[in-house]
C-alpha cells in the first residue's frame, strides 16, 4: 500500500482539532486530504488550518478515490449511518466512540467491515498511552499479584460547564460517552465481560448552558455497575455527569499483593503508582517518556503500521462492539432490575512493542 494513509475527517466539532493537530505530528505516514461537516463553515475552517479540500457532503467524501480512511468524528447517534455509508463505499473507517448506541447495530457494522475486507477501528484508543501501558505491564508482571477487583471511577463533571452543545451528551448519557474509556482499558487487560448488574438514576435533571439557556435531561446522569469478567475479575464501574471535584479518580487494580493505580483513563502522562497491601502508593516509572495529554492520532499511526505489516490493527471494531454490548447490558440491568449476561467476544489487543 501507499507510504501514507490519506484521511478525510467527517465531523469538525470540538474534538476534530485534537485529531488534526496530532495527525500533523505524523506527516510521514498520515495526511489529511479533506474534511466535511453538517455545518460547512467548520469543515472549511479545519482545512484552512490543517490542509486538504472541503467536501460539501458525505457522498463527496465516499466518492473521492484519494481517501483511504474516513475519520468519523460526528455526534454519537450519527455514527452507525456514517460508518455504514463509508464502508459500503470501500473506505476504511476510524470512528470516535461509541461504535453505535445498540449492540445489534454495532455487531452489524463489524460484520459489514468483515464482508467488505475493510478495517473498522473505534475509539477509545487510550490503552495505547504510556501510562496505561505502564500499568498493564505492571499487572502482567504480577506486581500486585492476581487482580480480583477493579474500581473504575468516571466522575466527569457537568458537560454544560465547558461544552457549547451539551444536550447530545446528556441524551446518550455518561455511560455511552465516557464509561467506554475504562471499559476498553479493562477488556484490554482482562478480556471479555460476561455479566453486569447495575443501578442508574437522573440525579440533576434541570441544567443550564454556559449561555444561560435551560434544558432538562431524562437519561440517567449517574450509574454504578458490577461488571464480571470471564477471567474472574470483578469491577465496580461508577460514572456520572455530576461530580466535578473528588479524590476518586482513575482506576485501581486490587490484587493479592497490592494495588496498581492509574490517575486518569485518558491522559497518556497521568501518574501510575503501586502500593503493597496496607502501604502507601508509590510512583511506577513509565515504560517510556509519555506523550503529554492524549495523542489522538496514535491509533491511525498504528493502523498504518498494521496495514504495512499485513496484520490486524490493535484498535478494533469487534472490541468496540463488545463494549457497546456491556453498555447496553448495564442500561437494561438498571432499567429492568436484573443482572444481564454478555455474550460477545473479540481478539484482545497485544501490548505495544515498547511496553513488553
Amino acid at each position: 500500500m501507499a507510504d501514507k494513509l490519506k484521511l478525510a475527517i467527517v465531523g469538525c466539532g470540538n474534538i476534530s482539532r485534537g485529531y488534526a493537530s496530532t495527525i500533523q505530528g505524523h506527516k510521514d505516514v498520515l495526511e489529511i486530504v479533506g474534511a466535511m461537516d453538517a455545518i460547512p463553515e467548520r469543515a472549511k475552517a479545519l482545512v484552512a488550518q490543517y490542509g486538504g479540500k472541503f467536501y460539501a457532503t458525505l457522498d463527496e467524501v465516499c466518492a473521492d478515490p484519494e481517501v483511504d480512511v474516513v475519520v468519523n468524528l460526528t455526534i454519537h447517534h450519527a455514527h452507525p449511518t456514517v460508518i455504514a455509508q463509508c464502508l459500503n463505499a470501500g473506505k476504511h473507517v476510524y470512528s470516535e466512540k461509541p461504535l453505535a448506541l445498540t449492540y445489534p447495530e454495532a455487531k452489524a457494522l463489524v460484520e459489514l467491515a468483515e464482508r467488505k475486507g475493510l478495517r473498522l477501528s473505534c475509539a477509545p484508543m487510550t490503552f495505547m498511552g504510556e501510562a496505561q501501558q505502564t500499568a498493564w505491564k505492571a499487572i502482567r508482571d504480577g506486581v500486585c499479584g492476581t487482580v480480583r477487583l477493579v474500581y473504575a471511577e468516571v466522575n466527569h463533571g457537568r458537560i454544560e460547564a465547558w461544552h457549547p452543545n451539551p444536550e447530545p451528551f446528556y441524551k446518550v448519557g455518561p455511560l455511552f460517552d465516557v464509561a467506554v474509556y475504562p471499559l476498553t482499558l479493562m477488556t484490554t487487560f482482562f478480556g471479555p465481560a460476561r455479566r453486569v448488574t447495575a443501578f442508574g438514576k437522573v440525579l440533576y435533571s434541570d441544567r443550564v448552558t454556559k449561555e444561560g439557556r435551560p434544558f432538562t435531561i431524562d437519561t440517567p446522569d449517574f450509574s454504578i455497575a458490577a461488571v464480571e469478567f470471564e477471567n474472574g475479575v470483578v469491577a465496580r464501574l461508577t460514572t456520572n455527569f455530576y461530580v466535578g471535584s473528588t479524590k476518586q479518580r482513575g482506576l485501581e487494580f486490587h490484587g493479592d499483593k497490592g494495588t496498581v493505580h492509574i490517575g486518569c483513563f485518558q491522559e497518556f502522562s497521568t501518574p501510575v503508582s503501586y502500593a503493597e497491601f496496607g502501604k502507601e502508593l508509590q510512583p511506577i516509572p513509565y515504560v517510556r517518556e509519555p506523550f503529554k495529554g492524549i495523542e489522538w492520532a496514535r491509533a491511525l499511526v498504528e493502523m498504518h503500521e498494521a496495514m504495512q505489516e499485513g496484520r490486524p490493527q490493535r484498535v478494533t471494531g469487534a472490541q468496540a462492539a463488545h463494549v457497546v454490548e456491556i453498555l447496553c447490558g448495564i442500561t437494561t440491568s438498571f432499567t429492568e432490575g436484573h443482572p444481564v449476561d454478555i455474550t460477545s467476544n473479540f481478539v484482545r489487543p497485544t501490548p505495544m512493542p515498547w511496553a513488553l
